[in-house]
């Protein structure tokens, strides 16, 4: 267990000195889309070594799939490639017989591992520099401010947010690309290090593999309700027509491939709500439907509409959102004043641990576990009992909620004094 500590590294300000990284060492390399291509870098990225550092840029905002539109890899001894899978998803076979058997280094590796698991290519380890950055108590753990804390040079902000469907990819945004792995397996190793000398790189391990081997979720219930604007509206029928307008906008998404917001803002869907037109042209009055991109699919909206308007008062939503779990922390006084007791002692207990081992409170366990475990997660919380050993009961919970040994380790015995103080 490594030492407690009250400091967090990386809390100063920049990197004065930090020299800027313009252009990659070696240039930007050209984008491969053939099968031949492909191939070939295969052969080359086997021949390097050390792990891979891997990033890959999405058109989140623009497109509804999280597919990858660029795929940047980069190893020692075989530099940088940049790949378009869009021509050749079906060609990626000897990349990943080559780059699966390796160690990843990803920033943020959850945001881009869902979508290279689409092409069939899945890590054998990883190292993630942004959990890393975080397990080991850094305020500002994005990569441009990892890169100028540990490395010294400065990334510059570029075109992350970009629309990278677009064809041809702009030469600037394949500069930026390819700067996003320049200095990823150095960052690994200045992460590691920092990770050592706390004590953490085992825990870090488990954190890691966890991210690499975790599966999707199932969709959450009733995504419709988060529809920006919906607490404006205060009637059962005025919901059911934002839930039927929302799945008609997703199903078109889905269909083109196109951001849901591209298709029908959410400030329309709640007008529209507001309004409960009884024609195309009433429709088509309010702001948004009468414009070009929306008046061709007028009769599917105003059928959105009519089918809301026909369902019976049982198939209404309610309104408000049902919970599966606990409700709403801000309701826990009112309905149960003695878990909002439990949960203000658990919140404070792994506030201290987040001080002592400087790691954030929500990677030590995450919040909606802890709140399971206030409101209702051992049975004695409602017999008003005390477990025979608390710290096993509470260890049993944790781990059927996915939480890793190293956090079960630090939390468990804080928790079980937290939430089942000596009889004074």
């Amino acid at each position: 267990m490594p030492d407690e500590s009250e400091n967090f590294p990386g809390g100063v300000g920049g990197n004065a000195t930090a020299v800027p990284l313009l252009t990659p060492a070696d240039g930007v390399p050209p984008v491969l889309d053939t099968a031949a291509e492909i191939a070939d870098a295969a052969e080359r990225l086997a021949a390097g070594s050390g792990p891979l550092a891997v990033d890959a840029e999405r058109a989140s905002g623009f497109r509804y799939s999280n597919r990858a539109y660029l795929i940047q890899l980069r190893r020692k001894g075989s530099g940088t490639v940049l790949i378009d899978p869009i021509p050749v998803d079906g060609a990626l076979t000897p990349l990943a017989e080559v780059i699966n058997e390796l160690e990843w280094v990803l920033h943020s590796a959850d945001q881009d591992l869902p979508g290279l698991a689409e092409l069939g290519l899945r890590p054998a380890r990883l190292f993630d520099t942004e959990l890393g950055g975080r397990l080991a108590g850094f305020e500002r753990v994005g990569l441009a401010a990892m890169v100028e804390k540990l490395l010294g040079r400065e990334l510059r902000k570029g075109h992350g947010a970009a629309d990278w469907s677009t064809r041809p990819l702009p030469a600037d945004w394949l500069n930026y690309a390819a700067l996003d792995v320049e200095l990823l397996p150095e960052l690994r190793d200045a992460v590691a290090e920092v990770l050592a000398e706390q004590g953490k790189t085992d825990w870090a391990a488990q954190e890691f593999e966890h991210v690499r081997t975790s599966e999707p979720g199932p969709p959450k219930a009733e995504r419709w309700r988060r529809t920006s604007g919906i607490h404006t509206l205060r009637r059962t029928r005025q919901l059911a027509i934002v839930r039927e307008l929302w799945n008609t906008r997703d199903q078109l998404a889905r269909g083109r491939d196109v951001a849901p917001a591209r298709i029908l803002p959410d400030s329309a869907i709640i007008a529209a709500a507001e309004a409960d037109p009884k024609s195309v042209a009433q429709l088509r009055a309010l702001p948004v439907f009468g414009g070009p991109r929306q008046r061709r699919y007028s009769r599917e909206w105003l059928g959105a509409v009519e089918r809301a308007r026909a369902l019976a008062e049982s198939q209404l939503p309610t309104l408000t959102q049902p919970y599966d779990g606990p409700p709403p922390v801000n309701r826990w006084e009112r309905r149960d004043p003695e878990a909002a007791g439990r949960l203000t002692a658990a919140r404070a207990a792994m506030a201290d641990l987040s001080g002592r081992y400087t790691i954030p409170v929500e990677n030590l366990l995450t919040p909606d576990l802890v709140r399971r475990l206030c409101w209702d997660g051992l049975p004695e919380f409602r017999s008003g009992g005390r477990p025979d050993d608390p710290e096993q009961a509470i260890d049993d919970f944790l781990k059927s909620g996915g939480a890793r040994p190293w956090q079960r380790e630090l939390a468990v015995p804080r928790l079980a004094e937290a939430l089942f103080p000596p009889a004074s």
